[in-house]
């Protein structure tokens, strides 16, 4: 065989491999990512009364919900973001913020979170984002019961026994009660119906008020809890467990207990 025909046959067979190895490349390129199923949380943030430091609890929302691998967690810190079409990209909303002393952020914002919510994605309401939207009548129907500054606001801080009282429910199934150490709010108002998960009993009039419930509006799923005060109120490993598995149950996924 001359030196020629063998040069030719090797370029020959290297072109076959360079074909080959393209058409593996291109069917790479179009599957689809391997990321695992899930769903994707916006935090919404940027604005509070000044008692809450949305810049310390919303890092630590986000680091606490994103420790179920299946919620991807983003933080917005601007509250107009909720007028963008972008706002629909997301499966829930985990409201951290109260427009304190300013314009919410308009008709545009409240009908897009309005529209959000009623065609089936999820709400959670940390806090004082009950005390959001004040001038809106219909964000008392979304969230269920909101924070009304006619009465009395909460307890002075401190520790509290907090009564899981709906075990079969996917978001406290399995969960028993605890201490918290926190704002025990006895502000709450609304008639919408509502299923209490979590309540407690007040050191400073007796009555027992719920700290943790659930609501649906429209298609969608809404959580509501008055825990989360600060940092310290976040970090008791139920509270954490209540947003993380409320988080997944409002996105319509499994709320699974940590392991």
């Amino acid at each position: 065989m001359t030196t020629r025909l063998v040069s030719l046959k090797i370029a020959a067979i290297f072109l076959v491999v360079l074909f080959v190895a393209g058409a593996a490349f291109a069917a790479d390129s179009t599957a689809p990512a391997t990321q695992p199923a899930g769903a994707k949380v916006l935090i919404l943030t940027g604005m509070e009364h000044p008692a809450h430091r949305w810049q310390l609890t919303s890092p630590l929302l986000a680091k606490t919900i994103g420790q179920d691998p299946r919620l991807h967690v983003t933080i917005c810190k601007d509250p107009a973001f909720l007028a963008s079409p972008k706002l629909f990209d997301y499966d829930t909303i985990v409201l951290n913020y109260m427009n304190w002393k300013c314009p919410d952020p308009g008709d545009a914002a409240r009908a897009n979170l309005q529209k959000f919510v009623s065609d089936g994605r999820g709400l959670v309401l940390v806090h004082f984002a009950c005390g959001a939207f004040q001038e809106w009548p219909e964000f008392k129907d979304i969230a269920g019961r909101v924070w009304d500054p006619k009465r009395r606001g909460h307890d002075p801080r401190g520790p509290f026994h907090v009564d899981i009282v709906s075990g079969d429910h996917p978001i406290t199934r399995g969960m028993t009660g605890f201490e918290a150490d926190d704002e025990l709010y006895t502000c709450l108002t609304g008639d919408h119906i509502i299923e209490v998960l979590a309540e407690a009993r007040s050191s400073v009039d007796g009555q027992v008020y719920p700290m943790a419930f659930v609501n649906r509006y429209g298609e969608g799923r809404v959580f509501e809890c008055t825990l989360g005060h600060d940092t310290r109120a976040l970090c008791i490993p139920e509270v954490g467990e209540l947003y993380r598995r409320a988080a997944a149950w409002t996105a319509g996924l499994e709320a699974t207990a940590r392991k």
